[in-house]
């Protein structure tokens, strides 16, 4: 695990426009040469946000993906993989109150 390359990854996705640009054109080879896993560079790329949330991601960084739709994922992605963490429970919860 190498929650420090996820917060980069994420970081420079806000703060770093050529990255940014990268990120969007080519996923893959925008996250060549940091330090990630197997699994966590399968995650960026599958959009796979839960996981690197439950990897320790900081979840305002891991939050600023979508704002600028990196690697093509939109809000609605986002928000659809996070709540995959959610217990049946919660996410009946969330749907009575008409957050779905």
């Amino acid at each position: 695990m190498s929650v420090y390359g996820i917060n980069k990854v994420c970081y420079l996705a806000q703060m770093d426009l050529n990255f940014r640009e990268r990120l969007k054109r080519d996923p893959e080879a925008a996250l060549v040469g940091f330090p990630l896993t197997h699994d966590e560079r399968r995650a960026f790329l599958e959009w796979d946000m839960a996981s690197l949330y439950k990897a320790g991601a900081h979840t305002f960084l891991l939050s600023r993906l979508p704002r600028f739709e990196s690697m093509g994922m939109t809000r609605a992605d986002y928000i659809r993989s996070m709540r995959s963490t959610l217990t049946e429970e919660e996410r009946r919860e969330l749907e009575a109150k008409g957050q779905r």
